[in-house]
């Protein structure tokens, strides 16, 4: 009787993949069990097939630069063997029936957070009930890694690759503390730093924690699909995926490297609005274009919504994402969709507080306003500030920048800039690939009159640039 009870749970379970589906879960069960000595009989009877984590390691030691790392392996294998098949007494069993291997990927690839949540207590330690602080981040950050590694060897990085973006180390461990920092104990409380690491977590306070952080289930997804390399080839139902890490182009065969790096990057297309989160492309980077306000503008300007990046000389990384394409006036622009950010030395986005409507200015040329790239705060204030005389900055936010309540992203608060990047989101606005556009002074010849009277030069000379069109990357 008890064999029915498990093959209804059971056929449940695969009742969630479709057809093809189910052969390619079959497919990659065969063959993981094929190498774990299935043969050979016991009592007279022909034993059941199982995968043991010999055959799990084998599986990916057969490619060392395709294998997942050591420590996912482990931490899949220990998933997938605690899953509970309704009266055996599992768990004892070193050895992982058809059953289990079919039930981890319903729960973890189709499953709601609860019914996630009790392999990933598995995955984060092998014991039973509550979990430290510090296994959880040990978990995210073999998580996180193990989404770049896969999607690294499986070559789904976009035109992104490890080589020109920023290394991806401190990335990891930045994202994992974002996620983390997410974490409520029961009585609603974030615990931060040391407390955080040595806090007990339950397993309802992880199951509140993957229902509120989508990217746990989003990177257990591709670590299974691409990692154990099932469902990878079928249309991913969930969609999750799709936008996970954005297209780049205008990096290829520039011997470049990013200030990005892959975790951020994932992080922050995230909070992207949905429309612009498939393509990002390089609009400027001070280290190709050249160390010239004008030059920035004339790369800038009237491109669609786009990603200042910045680092100052002590290392610190940060931005923000305008989203309007970038003018130059002396009014605010943009609208409440904008946010800071910041990359290093921790990962974090700022979005808008409704205080004010300071979301992006930039300015060149004028005797009465300030000159330069802001966004968030006021003038002479501003949360991210880049002067018109290139190199110098400010993020003055104590104790937070007023329109997007960050804090000071840089390490001091007058900060030299070391590099700068813009990335347009999104495809870009139909206006911006005609070549050599107008200068805002084409356009209005009055104000080209009334500035050749004064005796003013023409500050904008430099920004008209041709654009440069760029081939696809991807």
């Amino acid at each position: 009787k008890m064999g029915n009870a498990e093959s209804n749970a059971y056929r449940n379970h695969l009742s969630r993949f479709l057809p093809e589906e189910q052969s390619d879960i079959d497919g990659v069960f065969d063959t993981l069990s094929g190498s774990s000595g299935s043969a050979g009989a016991k009592n007279g009877k022909a034993t059941k097939k199982t995968v043991t984590l010999a055959a799990l390691q084998a599986r990916q030691s057969i490619t060392p630069d395709e294998a997942l790392p050591e420590q996912m392996t482990v931490r899949l294998y220990n998933g997938m063997k605690n899953i509970d098949l309704t009266g055996k007494s599992s768990g004892l069993s070193e050895q992982i029936a058809k059953e289990q291997f079919v039930i981890f990927m319903s729960n973890l690839l189709k499953g709601n957070a609860d019914e996630k949540v009790s392999i990933i207590m598995r995955m984060i330690s092998k014991t039973e009930g509550p979990v430290k602080g510090k296994q959880i981040q040990e978990f995210t950050e073999d998580l996180i890694m193990s989404v770049v590694h896969v999607l690294s060897y499986r070559k789904e990085l976009r035109g992104w690759n490890l080589e020109n973006t920023r290394d991806s180390a401190s990335g990891v461990k930045a994202l994992a503390s974002q996620l983390l920092s997410e974490l409520k104990l029961a009585d609603g409380t974030k615990p931060m730093g040391p407390q955080l690491m040595e806090a007990n977590f339950d397993q309802s306070v992880i199951e509140d924690w993957v229902y509120r952080v989508p990217q746990i289930s989003v990177f257990l997804s591709v670590v299974i699909r691409q990692g154990l390399h099932v469902l990878h080839s079928l249309p991913d139902q969930t969609k999750d995926i799709l936008n996970l890490v954005p297209g780049c182009k205008g990096m290829k065969g520039r011997g470049l490297v990013s200030l990005f790096d892959i975790p951020s990057i994932i992080y922050i297309n995230s909070h992207l609005p949905a429309e612009l989160q498939h393509k990002w492309q390089l609009l400027f980077s001070s280290r190709l274009h050249g160390e010239s306000f004008s030059q920035l503008c004339g790369h800038i300007v009237n491109r669609g919504p786009c990603i200042v990046i910045l680092k100052d000389l002590d290392g610190y990384i940060f931005g923000g994402f305008a989203s309007h394409s970038w003018e130059v006036k002396p009014q605010f622009q943009g609208d409440n969709r904008c946010f800071l950010f910041s990359v290093f030395p921790s990962l974090a986005v700022y979005t808008y507080t409704g205080y004010n409507d300071h979301y992006m200015y930039l300015n060149h040329g004028q005797q009465t306003m300030p000159n330069g790239l802001g966004m968030g705060g006021q003038h002479g204030y501003f949360g991210l500030w880049i002067d018109s005389d290139y190199g110098k900055g400010h993020s003055k936010a104590k104790p937070r920048c007023t329109t997007y309540n960050s804090p000071q992203l840089s390490a001091k608060e007058d900060f030299t800039l070391d590099a700068m990047e813009v990335w347009a989101v999104g495809d870009l606005p139909e206006s911006a690939g005609t070549k050599g556009k107008k200068s805002i002074l084409d356009v209005d010849p009055e104000a080209q009159a009334l500035l050749e009277m004064t005796g003013k030069s023409r500050q904008s000379e430099g920004l008209r640039e041709p654009i440069e069109e760029d081939d696809d990357d991807n």
